[in-house]
């Protein structure tokens, strides 16, 4: 592993080479614009029956959401589950709604895992959740229901391509082509 020590003490190359290329952290921040993650700042507006998001522990990836409400998920249904949290997140990132491990366990999960919260949305966070058991599932104002964590986004141009382009953009010696679903063995 390739490393460069910078006069902050930080650990500035990413070593892991794909085709030869290496990206600096310098060089990810400055793709990021004036704002790196250690900066970005999550704005939120709470109701009086909101719990404010935590991490829970040190090692944390995301900060536990809890519902703002008394709410009953009958066996089989979808709900959204409001958390009574408005933000502003950063622009340039994204905030990921993922399930929590000791839900799923239960049978209840998110519908749309990961959801995305964009950074222009600025209405109530909601968490799409569907009971997959047998009975009722009752949540309760303050249950922990999703976690979130903020990401940083990429965006890249599209480019529309003509049928006779793309068969010449999609061919590889490797044979994959269109397979999918399992096509490369177990």
């Amino acid at each position: 592993m390739v490393t460069n020590k910078q006069s902050n003490g930080r650990d500035d190359r990413w070593s892991k080479s794909y085709s030869g290329y290496e990206v600096t952290l310098s060089e990810l921040d400055a793709a990021l614009g004036e704002l790196t993650v250690a900066d970005a700042e999550l704005k939120i507006l709470a109701t009086k029956d909101a719990t404010f998001p935590e991490f829970h522990s040190k090692g944390a990836a995301g900060m536990d959401l809890a519902s703002s409400v008394d709410i009953t998920l009958p066996p089989g249904k979808v709900c959204p589950v409001p958390t009574g949290l408005r933000m502003i997140i950063p622009t340039h990132f994204e905030g990921q709604i993922r399930a929590r491990s000791s839900l799923a366990i239960k049978g209840v999960a998110i519908m749309n895992a990961p959801g995305t919260i964009d950074s222009d949305y600025r209405g109530e966070v909601a968490v799409i959740m569907i009971n997959h058991g047998e009975t009722n599932f009752e949540i309760s104002k303050g249950d922990r229901i999703a976690q979130m964590i903020i990401a940083a986004v990429s965006k890249c141009k599209i480019v529309p391509v003509e049928l006779s382009e793309w068969t010449k953009l999609t061919y590889n010696e490797d044979g994959r082509g269109e397979g999918g679903f399992g096509s490369t063995g177990k």
